[in-house]
């Protein structure tokens, strides 16, 4: 066992060891929660099946009394579904253990540390507050040299906490060796915004204040709480969705072009970004939206009330629906509002960013029919790009109409967490969040997380299978036709 400044040393190893074949280590910390079952493990069965990961070794610890067997159930159930079922995985499975433990105690990281051979990665499927204690007990007894962190968001509960919970990282390994987990940007459509903006050049010389009225960044999505109370009704919409993975999506389309897509040079562009980026005029009340939902029927399915949902407590006024208003104040963005919003139980999945084009400066008298802007749609689910433009229609030439000129993104090679173990595992931080930018998200969202807890801001309501409340600062659905 090292002290914690020796694991300063080999960043260099997750490189090396990948070109020997030298067997790594996966340590699942909360290993019997829903988001290793959900997420992790399918996302690690399609990594196992395209080879990049010889000889792992996977080792499940939580509090739950499991045996090793049904800890093989588990992550049998999680490959299989994802068609990982090749000789390498039933592998991975065979050795596979569970050790139950407390991993805020000394003693127990000792224990789980000593079964683990070779390089080390520790994912923390853990609450924030836990993270923090069993982070905490790691840097009493140190880590192995070379010991990737994986962490899930949020990070903290606030920027104080954030910023502690980075000083106390900072003890146990280098920055680089830290992966701060958000899976959207290990999504191979926001990975495409990289080669949308910066490899053509249509679009590039526009995207600015010059041409864009306004950018909206949006995931709404018809599914409710899904018993999911334990953790969403202490978080809600605005920090479980805006806080982290929307802003991440913000940084993406808003940072200038890296000059290498190297980790250091693209998460710098992104810190810049959120640096520079604030609440719209400044005021919170004016700049959010925040909204629960009721009974309602979506697609067939009868939703009951959010506050009448087990394991949640309506004092708490949690919300379901957020929206925030944003400005970048760099030369490219400023005065461009940037509007995010991620719902629960409405009308219709939305996943996309839509820039909203500024209309032409005179359309020449004699054309008729032009109402609607142009916009560059980019959909996060399906994965695809789309161009909404003016022309002249059929018929009558002098009257306009708009049209949809859509493509679909190549699907990528793996899920989103694959993408993001891959990146631990390979030693890359490129997809993970670097330390000084989950405090800038923090900061973004807390004037209005102050203003919601006073109630200057209503918790409005709005049916399931509605399109949210009726004053939401985003407009419903645009029309394709």
């Amino acid at each position: 066992m090292t002290t914690p400044a020796s694991s300063a040393s080999a960043a260099a190893v997750p490189a090396a060891t990948a070109a020997s074949g030298v067997r790594q280590t996966l340590l699942v910390l909360g290993a019997s929660g829903d988001l290793t079952g959900r997420l992790l493990l399918p996302g690690l069965g399609r990594l196992l099946a395209t080879g990049a990961v010889p000889g792992l070794r996977l080792i499940g610890s939580g509090m739950d009394g499991w045996d090793d067997e049904r800890w093989r159930r588990r992550v049998t159930d999680s490959f299989g579904a994802v068609g990982a079922v090749g000789p390498l995985e039933s592998q991975v499975i065979r050795e596979s253990r569970y050790l139950p433990a407390d991993v805020t105690r000394e003693e127990d990281l000792r224990s789980l540390l000593s079964c683990c051979t070779g390089p080390l990665v520790i994912f923390f499927a853990l609450p924030p507050l836990v993270t923090a204690r069993s982070a905490a007990a790691l840097a009493r007894i140190g880590v192995p040299p070379g010991t990737r962190l994986m962490l899930e968001k949020p990070f903290g509960v606030d920027r104080i906490s954030a910023r502690s919970l980075n000083e106390l990282l900072a003890t146990l390994v280098p920055e680089n060796q830290v992966h701060r987990i958000d899976h959207f940007l290990g999504k191979s459509t926001v990975l495409n915004l990289l080669g949308l903006r910066f490899a053509n050049r249509i679009f590039e010389p526009v995207l600015n204040s010059a041409h864009v009225a306004c950018v909206d960044i949006v995931f709404d999505e018809t599914l409710g709480l899904e018993g999911r109370a334990g953790y969403y009704d202490g978080a809600g919409a605005l920090v479980d969705m805006v806080q982290s993975h929307l802003l991440q999506v913000l940084a993406l389309l808003a940072m200038d072009p890296p000059p290498t897509l190297r980790s250091e040079e693209v998460r710098g562009r992104k810190a810049q970004v959120l640096r520079a980026t604030r609440l719209w005029r400044d005021d919170p009340v004016a700049a959010s939206r925040r909204g629960r939902y009721t009974a309602g029927e979506i697609d067939g399915r009868q939703l009951p009330n959010y506050a009448d949902e087990p394991g949640v407590d309506p004092a708490r006024g949690t919300e379901t629906l957020a929206e925030l208003a944003v400005t970048v104040d760099t030369w490219r963005w400023a005065g461009v509002p940037f509007r995010l919003r991620s719902g629960k139980a409405m009308d219709a999945v939305r996943k996309e960013a839509i820039i909203t084009f500024k209309q032409p400066t005179r359309v020449p008298d004699g054309l008729t029919g032009y109402d609607r802007p142009d916009r560059l749609r980019i959909g996060f689910g399906p994965d695809r790009l789309g161009l909404d433009l003016n022309i002249n229609g059929p018929g009558n030439p002098f009257e306009l109409e708009q049209v949809n000129l859509t493509a679909a993104f190549g699907p990528g090679d793996l899920p989103a967490y694959g993408e993001v173990l891959r990146g631990a595992f390979e030693g890359d931080p490129t997809l993970s969040v670097r330390a000084d930018v989950a405090e800038e998200c923090w900061r973004i969202v807390e004037p209005v997380l102050a203003a919601w807890k006073t109630g200057a801001v209503p918790l409005q309501e709005y049916p399931a299978g509605s399109t949210g409340p009726a004053d939401s600062l985003i407009g419903p659905v645009p029309d394709e036709s």
